[in-house]
């Protein structure tokens, strides 16, 4: 796997999800678990992301993706943080907490550690809240180490926004 090329083209889509969200006169925030802050670091790699981006919370535990974004305790206890059911309740959180018009999640398990059959190493989980309420969900399974596992992520979801922001759904 190339890193650089993965990183470069997240890059990209960032700038592109920043243009489309200043066409639309509209805002981002974020909640992030297993990207632990990639997602925003990334957008923020962009001169004036400021003008878009309103900035993310890493939920990395379940406590905080209850205390801070407001993910339901019964979503955790019954499907898990590892789900598109716990993926949309960040992503709605997200864009709630920070008023903005859209919200955009991860969740999913990088490893090495933390796999099941049912839910192997690779697995992640991702929300889009909309402006009208909606929220998107998604499901990857990446292949790779910790490191590759989290770009990939990142990536993807930066993709999506992109995809959404400047070519609807």
């Amino acid at each position: 796997m190339d890193i650089n090329k993965f990183i470069e083209e997240a890059r990209k889509n960032a700038e592109q999800c920043g243009a489309g969200l200043i066409n639309k006169k509209s805002s981002l925030s974020g909640a992030e678990s297993c990207t632990g802050g990639l997602v925003s670091k990334i957008l923020t790699d962009t001169a004036g992301a400021s003008k878009y981006f309103q900035g993310a919370v890493v939920t990395y535990s379940n406590e905080a993706k209850t205390h801070f974004i407001g993910v339901k305790n019964e979503t955790l206890e019954t499907v898990g943080a590892v789900s598109g059911e716990c993926a949309a309740q960040m992503a709605a959180g997200a864009k709630r907490e920070f008023c903005t018009g859209y919200g955009f999640s991860t969740t999913g398990i990088a490893g090495p550690e933390g796999g099941t059959e049912e839910k192997p190493v690779g697995t992640v989980y991702f929300g889009i809240a909309e402006p009208d309420g909606n929220v998107l969900t998604y499901h990857k399974t990446f292949a790779g180490d910790r490191n590759e596992i989290r770009i990939q992520a990142a990536d993807f979801i930066l993709k999506e926004l992109k995809n959404i922001l400047n070519h609807g759904k």
